[in-house]
Order: structure tokens, then C-alpha cells, then sequence
């Protein structure tokens, strides 16, 4: 876990591109040797994404920033059209953290008239947040692919916040036979614990309040596993003792790291993953904490 408060250094403006074939041939004039890493992101960008950034910037000789908010992988009843889009402000944060190109994708030209092509997913995809969203994990894989194809990095940097999703992602880059790397950056919390999300800007000061203890509740399960507790359900119901009674919880579920399989005992040398998820004040947010072997 990593908590937000360290300052950027400025540098230059990144290059800033919008259509596919403008971005290709960008990536045709770069070195054969160059390393490049891609950052997919639907903008709204804050300190979670810079340390996906800084990480991307450190690992790489290029990084490329791609903002696109991605219809299908809203229902829709959920916040597309008002899902917060703040592209000035994201264009500063990718020259603070030394981005080389920003590609904001266009929806008519990535999912042009007649555009019928889906991914069938694993069975991974189908707990946790596919049981209430069933359309997300094929919406997010498919433009994660397409964006692979467009940019072919060697190296991808997604956040360990989405659990679920980044394990999908690698679980769909090894079955492909696709030559990236998909890297997973720690989760990013705010000096109050709260993981960041940029639906965050959502919560008014009592579902902030609120939400804080969706944290609480994993600390303490952090707690008791040190503790030495390892009965999933004994680590469940201690911990939502945390949890407040305004919380809608959707779920929370002691898991294994690669699977993602329910357990009903964590195994002391090899640890486990509470994920959670839970509407707070009309707010979808999600958490997650790794207990370490």
C-alpha cells in the first residue's frame, strides 16, 4: 500500500494524439530497442494513477497515457455520461510525470458502426464484481485489447485496486499469447485510509464518513490475521463489526491471489486477498487489502 503526499517534478508537455492511426505512427518512429509502457485510464486522474505513472516512467524509455471512458463496460443504469472528465487537468499531471504521449481515444472510431466483436472471459470474471455487473469484465477486456493492439507496449501498469480486474487482464494476456508484461502497482490510499477513486469526488461529507470504514474493516482484518487468526469466516464477521450500518455492502470475500476462489481457511505460507465492494451514499467503491504469508 502506498499513501499519497509525495510532490512531481515538472517536465515537458507530452505529445497528444487522438486518432489510432496518428498513435501508430508515433509508436512506428520509436527505437527497436525502446521500452514502452502503457498506462490505460479513463482520465479523472489522481494520485493512484501518477504512482502507476512514476512507475511506468521508471520501468520504461517511453510511456504512453491513454483517457478513454469506455462505454461497454457500463450498464446502462451506471454513470457514463456523467462519469467526471477532467482532461485539462489530467493533460498537467501527465506532463508532471514526464508522459511522452497522451492518446485520448475517440468512441465513434474505436467502436465504429457495425462493431460486434466480444470476449468470452474466464470463470474468474464471474464472481466478486461480475455478479453485479455482469457486462464490466468483457467491456474492460475489450478495450484493454484493443489498446494492446494500438499501441503494442512491452510493458502495461495497471493498479492492484482493481484487483479482480488486473488478474483478468494478465489471465487474458498469458491465454492470448500477448508479448506484454502486465505489471501491478499497489493500491494508493489517502492519509484517512479511504482508497483513492476518481468516484470519490462523488461522496459528500457523510459518505465520506461512511466510506472510511470500508478501510477499517480491512485493517482489522489485517489485524487478526497477524494475530493469527486464518478462519475466513471468523475474519469476515470480527471486521464488518467495523463497517457502518449506512454501508450497503456488496460484498466481502476472503480469496486466493491468482484464482481468485473463495477460501474458508487462509493457508499460513501463502496468504490471501480480501476484496470488498459496497454502495456508500449512492456510490459504487471498492477495496481491497493483501494479507501477507
Amino acid at each position: 500500500m502506498k499513501v499519497i503526499g509525495a510532490d512531481s517534478v515538472d517536465s515537458v508537455d507530452p505529445q497528444t494524439a487522438s486518432g489510432i492511426e496518428e498513435l501508430r505512427r508515433w509508436r512506428r518512429a520509436l527505437s527497436g530497442d525502446s521500452i514502452l509502457g502503457l498506462v490505460p485510464t479513463m482520465g479523472a486522474l489522481h494520485e493512484g494513477h501518477r504512482a502507476l505513472l512514476r512507475q511506468a516512467r521508471q520501468q520504461c524509455d517511453q510511456v504512453v497515457l491513454t483517457i478513454f471512458v469506455n462505454p461497454t463496460q457500463f450498464s446502462p443504469d451506471e454513470d457514463l455520461e456523467t462519469y467526471p472528465r477532467t482532461l485539462e487537468q489530467d493533460l498537467q499531471i501527465a506532463r508532471q510525470e514526464g508522459v511522452d504521449l497522451v492518446w485520448v481515444g475517440d468512441r465513434e472510431e474505436l467502436y465504429p458502426a457495425g462493431f460486434q466483436t466480444r470476449i468470452d472471459l474466464p470463470q474468474m470474471a464471474q464472481q466478486l464484481c461480475g455478479i453485479s455487473r455482469p457486462h464490466f469484465f468483457a467491456g474492460v477486456c475489450l478495450i484493454v485489447l484493443k489498446l494492446f493492439q494500438i499501441v503494442q507496449p512491452q510493458r502495461a501498469f495497471f493498479g492492484e485496486k482493481d484487483y479482480q480486474q488486473l488478474k483478468i487482464i494478465q489471465r487474458m494476456t498469458l491465454d492470448l499469447d500477448i508479448p506484454i508484461e502486465v505489471r501491478g502497482c499497489p493500491l494508493v490510499r489517502e492519509k484517512d485510509g479511504l482508497a483513492l477513486s476518481s468516484r470519490n469526488r462523488y461522496l459528500e461529507d457523510e459518505s465520506r464518513r461512511q466510506a472510511l470504514t470500508l478501510s477499517a474493516a480491512l485493517f482489522r482484518a489485517r489485524e487478526l490475521w497477524s494475530e493469527g487468526v486464518v478462519q475466513s469466516a471468523e475474519l469476515k464477521q470480527q471486521s464488518l463489526e467495523r463497517l457502518d450500518p449506512a454501508v450497503d455492502l456488496e460484498y466481502f470475500e476472503v480469496i486466493d491471489h491468482e484464482q481468485l476462489t473463495p477460501l474458508e481457511m487462509v493457508d499460513r505460507g501463502r496468504g490471501a486477498v480480501i476484496c470488498m465492494a459496497a454502495i456508500v451514499g449512492g456510490v459504487r467503491l471498492i477495496d481491497n487489502i493483501i494479507l501477507e504469508p
